[in-house]
Protein backbone atom coordinates (compact mmCIF):
# COMPACT_ATOMS: atom_id res chain seq x y z
CA UNK A 1 0.00 0.00 0.00
CA UNK A 2 1.42 3.40 -1.05
CA UNK A 3 2.31 6.20 1.31
CA UNK A 4 -0.48 8.35 -0.11
CA UNK A 5 -3.11 5.72 0.60
CA UNK A 6 -1.80 5.28 4.14
CA UNK A 7 -1.92 9.06 4.57
CA UNK A 8 -5.47 9.12 3.24
CA UNK A 9 -6.50 6.44 5.72
CA UNK A 10 -4.88 8.38 8.55
CA UNK A 11 -6.92 11.36 7.39
CA UNK A 12 -9.97 9.10 7.41
CA UNK A 13 -9.32 8.15 11.03
CA UNK A 14 -8.84 11.81 11.98
CA UNK A 15 -12.05 12.94 10.31
CA UNK A 16 -14.01 10.05 11.73
CA UNK A 17 -12.63 10.97 15.14
CA UNK A 18 -13.90 14.51 14.56
CA UNK A 19 -17.26 13.05 13.58
CA UNK A 20 -17.30 11.02 16.78
CA UNK A 21 -16.63 14.23 18.69
CA UNK A 22 -19.63 15.83 17.02
CA UNK A 23 -21.80 12.87 17.99
CA UNK A 24 -20.49 13.12 21.55
CA UNK A 25 -21.50 16.78 21.62
CA UNK A 26 -24.96 15.84 20.45
CA UNK A 27 -25.27 13.14 23.07
CA UNK A 28 -23.77 15.02 26.03
CA UNK A 29 -25.20 18.46 25.27
CA UNK A 30 -28.09 19.60 27.40
CA UNK A 31 -31.16 17.60 26.55
CA UNK A 32 -33.70 19.52 24.54
CA UNK A 33 -36.35 20.77 26.92
CA UNK A 34 -39.68 19.20 26.04
CA UNK A 35 -42.91 21.15 26.37
CA UNK A 36 -43.64 20.55 30.04
CA UNK A 37 -44.58 22.44 33.18
CA UNK A 38 -45.39 25.98 32.02
CA UNK A 39 -46.83 24.70 28.76
CA UNK A 40 -49.13 22.21 30.47
CA UNK A 41 -50.20 24.42 33.38
CA UNK A 42 -53.75 25.72 33.62
CA UNK A 43 -53.16 29.45 33.64
CA UNK A 44 -55.27 31.40 36.13
CA UNK A 45 -58.22 33.28 34.67
CA UNK A 46 -58.66 37.03 35.10
CA UNK A 47 -61.61 36.41 37.43
CA UNK A 48 -59.58 34.05 39.62
CA UNK A 49 -56.83 36.64 40.01
CA UNK A 50 -59.31 39.35 41.01
CA UNK A 51 -60.99 36.96 43.46
CA UNK A 52 -57.65 36.34 45.15
CA UNK A 53 -57.70 39.90 46.46
CA UNK A 54 -60.35 38.84 49.00
CA UNK A 55 -57.71 37.67 51.47
CA UNK A 56 -54.04 38.43 52.02
CA UNK A 57 -53.10 34.75 52.01
CA UNK A 58 -54.91 34.00 48.75
CA UNK A 59 -53.45 37.12 47.20
CA UNK A 60 -49.88 36.19 48.12
CA UNK A 61 -50.38 32.62 46.93
CA UNK A 62 -51.67 33.93 43.61
CA UNK A 63 -48.73 36.34 43.31
CA UNK A 64 -46.32 33.50 43.96
CA UNK A 65 -48.00 31.33 41.34
CA UNK A 66 -47.97 34.07 38.71
CA UNK A 67 -44.33 34.93 39.35
CA UNK A 68 -43.38 31.26 39.22
CA UNK A 69 -45.16 30.85 35.87
CA UNK A 70 -43.42 33.93 34.45
CA UNK A 71 -40.04 32.70 35.67
CA UNK A 72 -40.76 29.27 34.26
CA UNK A 73 -41.62 30.70 30.84
CA UNK A 74 -38.41 32.73 30.82
CA UNK A 75 -36.35 29.72 31.93
CA UNK A 76 -37.90 27.52 29.25
CA UNK A 77 -36.99 30.03 26.55
CA UNK A 78 -33.44 30.54 27.86
CA UNK A 79 -32.81 26.82 28.24
CA UNK A 80 -34.21 25.72 24.91
CA UNK A 81 -32.48 28.52 23.00
CA UNK A 82 -29.14 27.64 24.61
CA UNK A 83 -29.70 23.99 23.80
CA UNK A 84 -30.60 24.83 20.20
CA UNK A 85 -27.39 26.85 19.86
CA UNK A 86 -25.26 23.94 21.08
CA UNK A 87 -26.99 21.51 18.75
CA UNK A 88 -26.82 24.01 15.90
CA UNK A 89 -23.08 24.51 16.44
CA UNK A 90 -22.55 20.75 16.39
CA UNK A 91 -24.52 20.48 13.18
CA UNK A 92 -22.43 23.26 11.64
CA UNK A 93 -19.23 21.44 12.58
CA UNK A 94 -20.48 18.19 11.07
CA UNK A 95 -21.70 19.87 7.91
CA UNK A 96 -18.42 21.77 7.45
CA UNK A 97 -16.50 18.51 7.81
CA UNK A 98 -18.72 16.94 5.18
CA UNK A 99 -18.24 19.86 2.80
CA UNK A 100 -14.45 19.72 3.22
CA UNK A 101 -14.41 15.97 2.59
CA UNK A 102 -16.65 16.37 -0.45
CA UNK A 103 -14.30 18.91 -2.00
CA UNK A 104 -11.29 16.69 -1.30
CA UNK A 105 -13.02 13.66 -2.80
CA UNK A 106 -13.90 15.64 -5.92
CA UNK A 107 -10.29 16.80 -6.29
CA UNK A 108 -8.99 13.24 -5.96
CA UNK A 109 -11.51 12.00 -8.50
CA UNK A 110 -10.34 14.64 -10.98
CA UNK A 111 -6.68 13.82 -10.32
CA UNK A 112 -7.34 10.09 -10.67
CA UNK A 113 -9.20 10.63 -13.93
CA UNK A 114 -6.38 12.80 -15.29
CA UNK A 115 -3.80 10.21 -14.19
CA UNK A 116 -5.74 7.45 -15.96
CA UNK A 117 -5.73 9.49 -19.17
CA UNK A 118 -1.98 10.04 -18.85
CA UNK A 119 -1.38 6.37 -18.09
CA UNK A 120 -3.41 5.34 -21.12
CA UNK A 121 -1.37 7.71 -23.30
CA UNK A 122 1.88 6.34 -21.89
CA UNK A 123 0.70 2.80 -22.48
CA UNK A 124 -0.17 3.68 -26.08
CA UNK A 125 3.35 5.01 -26.60
CA UNK A 126 4.83 1.87 -25.09
CA UNK A 127 2.53 -0.22 -27.29
CA UNK A 128 3.80 1.53 -30.36
CA UNK A 129 7.36 0.81 -29.27
CA UNK A 130 6.41 -2.83 -28.65
CA UNK A 131 5.11 -3.11 -32.19
CA UNK A 132 8.34 -1.67 -33.55
CA UNK A 133 10.39 -4.10 -31.48
CA UNK A 134 8.24 -7.00 -32.66
CA UNK A 135 8.80 -6.07 -36.29
CA UNK A 136 12.53 -5.91 -35.65
CA UNK A 137 12.51 -9.36 -34.06
CA UNK A 138 12.62 -8.26 -30.46
CA UNK A 139 9.33 -9.87 -29.51
CA UNK A 140 10.56 -12.44 -27.05
CA UNK A 141 9.33 -10.39 -24.11
CA UNK A 142 5.74 -9.84 -23.16
CA UNK A 143 5.62 -6.29 -24.42
CA UNK A 144 2.20 -5.60 -22.94
CA UNK A 145 3.95 -6.24 -19.62
CA UNK A 146 2.94 -2.94 -18.08
CA UNK A 147 -0.63 -4.17 -17.95
CA UNK A 148 0.32 -7.12 -15.76
CA UNK A 149 0.97 -5.62 -12.34
CA UNK A 150 4.03 -6.84 -10.41
CA UNK A 151 5.47 -8.86 -13.35
CA UNK A 152 5.86 -5.64 -15.28
CA UNK A 153 8.84 -4.48 -13.23
CA UNK A 154 10.69 -7.76 -13.72
CA UNK A 155 10.20 -7.75 -17.47
CA UNK A 156 11.21 -4.10 -17.73
CA UNK A 157 14.32 -4.83 -15.73
CA UNK A 158 15.00 -7.70 -18.10
CA UNK A 159 14.68 -5.43 -21.06
CA UNK A 160 17.03 -2.92 -19.51
CA UNK A 161 19.57 -5.49 -18.38
CA UNK A 162 19.56 -7.35 -21.65
CA UNK A 163 20.19 -4.20 -23.58
CA UNK A 164 17.47 -5.17 -26.07
CA UNK A 165 16.05 -1.65 -26.10
CA UNK A 166 17.66 1.70 -26.07
CA UNK A 167 17.75 3.97 -23.03
CA UNK A 168 14.91 5.92 -24.61
CA UNK A 169 12.78 2.79 -24.98
CA UNK A 170 13.52 1.79 -21.39
CA UNK A 171 12.41 5.25 -20.27
CA UNK A 172 9.13 4.96 -22.18
CA UNK A 173 8.30 1.65 -20.53
CA UNK A 174 9.24 2.85 -17.07
CA UNK A 175 7.14 6.00 -17.49
CA UNK A 176 4.18 3.88 -18.54
CA UNK A 177 4.58 1.79 -15.41
CA UNK A 178 5.00 4.87 -13.19
CA UNK A 179 1.91 6.54 -14.65
CA UNK A 180 -0.08 3.36 -14.15
CA UNK A 181 0.97 3.15 -10.50
CA UNK A 182 0.20 6.85 -9.96
CA UNK A 183 -3.28 6.42 -11.44
CA UNK A 184 -3.92 3.42 -9.20
CA UNK A 185 -2.67 5.28 -6.13
CA UNK A 186 -4.95 8.25 -6.79
CA UNK A 187 -7.87 5.90 -7.42
CA UNK A 188 -7.21 4.21 -4.08
CA UNK A 189 -7.11 7.59 -2.34
CA UNK A 190 -10.38 8.63 -4.00
CA UNK A 191 -12.01 5.40 -2.80
CA UNK A 192 -10.81 6.07 0.75
CA UNK A 193 -12.16 9.62 0.47
CA UNK A 194 -15.55 8.26 -0.59
CA UNK A 195 -15.65 6.15 2.54
CA UNK A 196 -14.87 9.23 4.65
CA UNK A 197 -17.54 11.19 2.82
CA UNK A 198 -20.23 8.57 3.38
CA UNK A 199 -19.48 8.39 7.12
CA UNK A 200 -19.46 12.18 7.51
CA UNK A 201 -22.73 12.43 5.62
CA UNK A 202 -24.35 10.08 8.12
CA UNK A 203 -23.02 12.17 11.01
CA UNK A 204 -24.14 15.45 9.42
CA UNK A 205 -27.63 14.09 8.80
CA UNK A 206 -27.92 12.91 12.39
CA UNK A 207 -26.70 16.30 13.62
CA UNK A 208 -29.20 18.09 11.40
CA UNK A 209 -32.12 16.08 12.79
CA UNK A 210 -31.07 16.77 16.38
CA UNK A 211 -30.54 20.47 15.67
CA UNK A 212 -33.93 20.78 13.94
CA UNK A 213 -35.72 19.22 16.91
CA UNK A 214 -33.88 21.57 19.27
CA UNK A 215 -34.84 24.56 17.13
CA UNK A 216 -38.46 23.46 17.13
CA UNK A 217 -38.41 23.11 20.91
CA UNK A 218 -36.93 26.59 21.26
CA UNK A 219 -39.61 28.01 18.95
CA UNK A 220 -42.31 26.25 20.96
CA UNK A 221 -40.98 27.72 24.20
CA UNK A 222 -40.89 31.20 22.70
CA UNK A 223 -44.41 30.78 21.39
CA UNK A 224 -45.66 29.81 24.84
CA UNK A 225 -43.92 32.80 26.39
CA UNK A 226 -45.39 35.12 23.78
CA UNK A 227 -48.88 33.71 24.26
CA UNK A 228 -48.96 33.85 28.07
CA UNK A 229 -46.38 36.22 29.52
CA UNK A 230 -48.22 39.47 28.79
CA UNK A 231 -51.40 38.24 30.45
CA UNK A 232 -49.52 36.89 33.46
CA UNK A 233 -47.66 40.18 33.91
CA UNK A 234 -50.89 42.16 33.66
CA UNK A 235 -52.54 39.88 36.23
CA UNK A 236 -49.53 40.20 38.53
CA UNK A 237 -49.63 43.98 38.26
CA UNK A 238 -53.28 44.00 39.29
CA UNK A 239 -52.34 42.15 42.48
CA UNK A 240 -49.13 43.92 43.43
CA UNK A 241 -50.53 47.42 42.88
CA UNK A 242 -53.99 46.63 44.27
CA UNK A 243 -55.40 48.28 41.15
CA UNK A 244 -58.83 47.22 39.98
CA UNK A 245 -57.64 46.39 36.48
CA UNK A 246 -60.07 45.34 33.79
CA UNK A 247 -59.85 43.67 30.42
CA UNK A 248 -58.63 47.02 29.07
CA UNK A 249 -55.54 46.59 31.23
CA UNK A 250 -55.04 43.15 29.77
CA UNK A 251 -55.16 44.62 26.26
CA UNK A 252 -52.53 47.14 27.34
CA UNK A 253 -50.39 44.28 28.61
CA UNK A 254 -50.72 42.45 25.30
CA UNK A 255 -49.84 45.64 23.48
CA UNK A 256 -46.74 46.18 25.59
CA UNK A 257 -45.55 42.65 25.04
CA UNK A 258 -46.29 42.25 21.34
CA UNK A 259 -45.46 45.77 20.21
CA UNK A 260 -42.13 45.99 21.98
CA UNK A 261 -40.26 47.77 19.16
CA UNK A 262 -42.56 50.74 18.74
CA UNK A 263 -45.92 49.17 19.53
CA UNK A 264 -49.03 49.51 17.45
CA UNK A 265 -52.63 50.48 17.96
CA UNK A 266 -54.90 47.74 19.37
CA UNK A 267 -58.64 48.31 19.47
CA UNK A 268 -60.98 47.17 22.20
CA UNK A 269 -62.32 44.55 19.78
CA UNK A 270 -58.91 42.86 19.67
CA UNK A 271 -57.72 44.13 16.27
CA UNK A 272 -54.40 45.82 15.60
CA UNK A 273 -52.97 48.18 13.01
CA UNK A 274 -50.71 45.97 10.83
CA UNK A 275 -48.11 48.65 10.10
CA UNK A 276 -47.49 52.36 9.74
CA UNK A 277 -47.57 54.35 6.50
CA UNK A 278 -50.04 56.09 4.24
CA UNK A 279 -52.05 54.28 1.58
CA UNK A 280 -50.38 54.30 -1.84
CA UNK A 281 -52.72 51.89 -3.62
CA UNK A 282 -56.17 50.74 -2.60
CA UNK A 283 -58.23 47.64 -3.11
CA UNK A 284 -59.79 46.96 -6.53
CA UNK A 285 -59.03 46.76 -10.23
CA UNK A 286 -55.96 48.68 -11.35
CA UNK A 287 -53.10 48.85 -13.81
CA UNK A 288 -50.26 46.87 -12.26
CA UNK A 289 -47.25 49.21 -11.90
CA UNK A 290 -44.77 46.40 -12.59
CA UNK A 291 -46.07 44.73 -15.76
CA UNK A 292 -48.84 47.10 -16.87
CA UNK A 293 -51.54 44.45 -16.64
CA UNK A 294 -55.06 45.40 -15.61
CA UNK A 295 -56.20 43.19 -12.76
CA UNK A 296 -57.49 43.06 -9.21
CA UNK A 297 -55.32 44.52 -6.48
CA UNK A 298 -56.24 42.21 -3.64
CA UNK A 299 -55.28 44.44 -0.74
CA UNK A 300 -54.24 47.87 0.47
CA UNK A 301 -50.63 49.05 0.16
CA UNK A 302 -49.15 50.89 3.14
CA UNK A 303 -45.97 52.88 2.42
CA UNK A 304 -44.25 51.95 5.66
CA UNK A 305 -40.68 52.07 4.34
CA UNK A 306 -38.06 49.35 4.53
CA UNK A 307 -37.47 47.00 7.46
CA UNK A 308 -40.43 48.40 9.38
CA UNK A 309 -42.39 46.25 11.83
CA UNK A 310 -45.41 44.29 10.63
CA UNK A 311 -47.90 43.20 13.29
CA UNK A 312 -50.60 40.54 13.34
CA UNK A 313 -53.90 42.35 12.82
CA UNK A 314 -55.78 39.82 14.97
CA UNK A 315 -55.40 36.65 16.96
CA UNK A 316 -55.20 33.46 14.95
CA UNK A 317 -53.02 30.75 13.45
CA UNK A 318 -50.37 31.20 10.78
CA UNK A 319 -51.50 29.07 7.85
CA UNK A 320 -48.78 30.13 5.41
CA UNK A 321 -45.34 31.64 5.77
CA UNK A 322 -43.16 31.73 2.67
CA UNK A 323 -42.86 32.76 -0.93
CA UNK A 324 -46.17 33.51 -2.63
CA UNK A 325 -45.85 34.52 -6.30
CA UNK A 326 -46.05 38.23 -7.00
CA UNK A 327 -46.52 39.02 -3.31
CA UNK A 328 -43.05 37.64 -2.59
CA UNK A 329 -42.46 36.62 1.01
CA UNK A 330 -45.92 36.34 2.51
CA UNK A 331 -47.77 35.43 5.71
CA UNK A 332 -51.41 34.48 6.09
CA UNK A 333 -53.16 34.32 9.47
CA UNK A 334 -56.49 32.53 9.88
CA UNK A 335 -59.08 33.18 12.59
CA UNK A 336 -61.56 30.28 12.74
CA UNK A 337 -63.12 29.56 9.35
CA UNK A 338 -64.51 33.01 8.59
CA UNK A 339 -61.75 35.51 8.01
CA UNK A 340 -58.03 35.72 7.45
CA UNK A 341 -55.45 38.44 6.86
CA UNK A 342 -52.48 38.45 4.49
CA UNK A 343 -49.18 40.34 4.58
CA UNK A 344 -47.12 40.60 1.38
CA UNK A 345 -43.73 41.86 0.12
CA UNK A 346 -42.00 40.99 3.40
CA UNK A 347 -38.24 41.53 3.37
CA UNK A 348 -36.14 38.46 2.58
CA UNK A 349 -35.39 36.52 5.73
CA UNK A 350 -37.71 38.69 7.83
CA UNK A 351 -40.61 36.30 8.32
CA UNK A 352 -40.61 35.97 12.10
CA UNK A 353 -43.32 33.33 12.56
CA UNK A 354 -43.82 29.83 11.24
CA UNK A 355 -46.62 27.77 9.78
CA UNK A 356 -48.95 26.52 12.50
CA UNK A 357 -47.93 29.17 15.04
CA UNK A 358 -50.59 30.90 17.13
CA UNK A 359 -50.23 34.68 17.26
CA UNK A 360 -51.89 37.48 19.19
CA UNK A 361 -53.15 40.92 18.08
CA UNK A 362 -50.26 43.33 17.65
CA UNK A 363 -47.62 40.61 17.71
CA UNK A 364 -44.53 41.35 15.63
CA UNK A 365 -44.58 38.86 12.76
CA UNK A 366 -42.31 40.29 10.06
CA UNK A 367 -40.62 43.35 8.55
CA UNK A 368 -41.44 45.23 5.39
CA UNK A 369 -39.52 44.77 2.16
CA UNK A 370 -39.98 44.65 -1.60
CA UNK A 371 -39.88 40.96 -2.48
CA UNK A 372 -42.00 39.77 -5.38
CA UNK A 373 -43.57 42.28 -7.77
CA UNK A 374 -42.97 45.53 -5.90
CA UNK A 375 -41.68 48.97 -6.85
CA UNK A 376 -40.48 49.79 -3.33
CA UNK A 377 -40.67 48.72 0.29
CA UNK A 378 -44.24 48.55 1.54
CA UNK A 379 -46.83 46.25 3.12
CA UNK A 380 -49.54 44.71 0.97
CA UNK A 381 -52.28 44.08 3.55
CA UNK A 382 -55.20 41.79 2.76
CA UNK A 383 -58.43 40.86 4.49
CA UNK A 384 -60.02 37.61 3.34
CA UNK A 385 -63.57 36.68 4.32
CA UNK A 386 -64.91 33.23 3.52
CA UNK A 387 -62.02 32.71 1.14
CA UNK A 388 -62.36 35.95 -0.85
CA UNK A 389 -60.43 39.24 -0.49
CA UNK A 390 -62.36 42.33 0.58
CA UNK A 391 -61.45 45.99 0.89
CA UNK A 392 -59.39 46.22 4.09
CA UNK A 393 -60.07 49.92 4.74
CA UNK A 394 -63.80 49.80 5.66
CA UNK A 395 -63.41 46.39 7.25
CA UNK A 396 -60.65 47.57 9.60
CA UNK A 397 -62.57 50.79 10.29
CA UNK A 398 -65.40 48.63 11.55
CA UNK A 399 -62.91 46.98 13.90
CA UNK A 400 -61.80 50.32 15.32
CA UNK A 401 -58.58 50.60 13.26
CA UNK A 402 -57.94 53.30 10.66
CA UNK A 403 -55.54 52.50 7.85
CA UNK A 404 -53.55 55.23 6.16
Amino acid sequence: MGARVRAARRLSRNRLAAAATVLAILVTASVTVAPTAAFATDYPSWAAVQAAKASAAAKQAQINQLQALINQLDAQVTSTQADAKVKGDAYGTAQDAYYSAAIKEQELEKQADAAKVLAKKSQAQAGQLAAQLARSGSSGFQLNLFLNGKDASKVLDGIGDGGRVSARADGIYRKALQDQKSAQSLTDQANVAKGILNNLKIVAQAAYEVAQKAADAAAAALDAQTAHKAELQAQLASLTTNANLTEAAYIAGVKAAFGADGSTEISDTGWARPSIGHITSGFGMRVNPVDGGYRLHTGTDLAAGCNVAIYAAHAGTVTYAGWYGGLGEYIQIQNDGTYATGYGHIAAGKILVHDGQNVGPGQLIARTGETGEATGCHLHFMVIINGSPVNPVPFMRGQGITLG
